[in-house]
């Protein structure tokens, strides 16, 4: 038999999800800030789209965690 769906802790784990991937943003911001001059450029890109890719995600997160906040 299935569990039933609860999804009454989603608003945390999203929130807990955001939080850390913003801590993820400002840790590839802080490497780029102090390496800047180590990297070539392809790694200093693929880490600047990294952390566009996140920022996204970070947007899509909170307009989730505002749906699920709404249902409840």
């Amino acid at each position: 038999m299935a569990k039933p769906d609860d999804r009454s802790d989603n608003v945390n784990k999203l929130q807990e999800a955001r939080e850390n991937t913003m801590e993820n943003i400002s840790q590839t911001e802080h490497y780029l800030d102090e390496h800047a001059v180590e990297l070539g450029d392809t790694e200093k890109q693929q880490l600047e789209g990294k952390n566009a890719r996140r920022r996204q995600a970070v947007q899509g997160m909170q307009e989730e965690i505002l749906d699920e906040k709404n249902q409840y």
